[in-house]
């Protein structure tokens, strides 16, 4: 029987972060990207894809807002789903070709997915998740000032702006994504999900907030069964110390040593913190399964067992 996997996507297997922001930039990294996972798909892991959005999802709201006197500007769950769609066709296009190549004829679908959250979540008080591009500390008090936007400084790399980043609750696309598992490759929950909030009667209702990828990929984990969460970034190994002479890098963790690191606060909120989160709960939830976080270009060997951190709850 074939292994499960649910693939989060970091920043970097999207974008790079020393070139050019434009769409075309984008596609190349991706068709990078793509032969990575493409190479998971050949070794007979069955997949799907969750992937960010922060830095397309903040240029996309840049745009509309800079062009309202020429046009309405998109609300923030739209211009979520804008970004799901055109980083879902990317992934689909450079997949395919990845694919053929391999002589693997699997189909690669997005699914446009919204997360239902709850509309009293205290990340609403409290905005923390980063999106959109990074600026210098002068560029960001003026934007905060003219803007009203809530501005942070992003784990060393710059400040970014901010927005509520609520815990995600419910997949609404579920059992559409479940009836396509073993037919298809699918890319889903895309920036975290499309947040939504359910109305009494039933109906749901976008909201202005980024859901975390890496806590996404985690309940998705857990809806379709996966056998393992597999959380690529830009480091191969989860590090204490970490850019420190006393830099440690883990081979793997606990979930009492994972918490016993994070009461340390040895990762940092904006970068590594939420994916031992999501990995922390994801084995949590389900003792006896694993969780890996390493680098995309590592994937394969980190799925082999031959690096990256592995967590597991005991």
């Amino acid at each position: 029987m074939s292994e499960k996997v649910v693939i989060a996507l970091g920043g970097n297997a999207l974008q790079s972060g020393k070139g050019p922001v434009t769409a075309e930039a984008q596609l190349t990294i991706i068709k990078k990207t793509s032969e990575f996972i493409a190479e998971i798909s050949t070794r007979g892991y069955e997949i799907a894809i969750v992937h960010g959005n922060g830095p397309q999802v903040g240029r996309i709201l840049l745009a509309s807002e800079t062009a309202q006197a020429l046009t309405p500007a998109m609300p923030f769950d739209v211009c979520g789903a804008m970004s799901q769609g055109y980083i879902g066709y990317h992934l689909q296009q450079s997949l395919r070709y990845a694919l053929n190549i391999r002589n693997r004829n699997v189909p690669v679908a997005t699914i446009i997915t919204q997360m239902i959250v709850d509309r009293n979540d205290p990340a609403f008080n409290n905005p923390t998740k980063p999106i959109g591009p990074f600026y210098q500390e002068a560029e960001a008090k003026v934007l905060e000032k003219e803007k009203g936007y809530s501005m942070c400084e992003d784990a060393g790399r710059g400040w970014r702006r901010v927005v509520a980043s609520p815990i995600p609750n419910q997949i609404v696309e579920i059992d559409t994504v479940r009836q396509l598992w073993k037919s298809t490759i699918v890319i889903t929950c895309g920036g975290g999900g499309i947040p939504v909030v359910q109305n009494p009667d039933g109906t749901l209702e976008g909201v202005a907030s980024v859901i975390d990828k890496d806590f996404a990929s985690e309940l998705l984990a857990e809806k379709v069964g996966a056998d393992a969460l597999l959380i690529l970034t830009e480091v191969e190994k989860v590090a204490i110390n970490f850019n420190t002479a006393r830099q440690e890098n883990l081979n793997h963790m606990t979930l009492a040593e994972a918490a016993k690191h994070m009461e340390e606060k040895q990762f940092a909120p904006g970068s590594m913190l939420p994916k031992v989160q999501a990995a922390m709960k994801f084995v949590r939830m389900n003792p006896g399964k694993k969780a890996i976080i390493s680098s995309l270009d590592k994937a394969v060997e980190a799925l082999e067992g031959k690096t990256g951190t592995v967590i597991t709850f005991a």
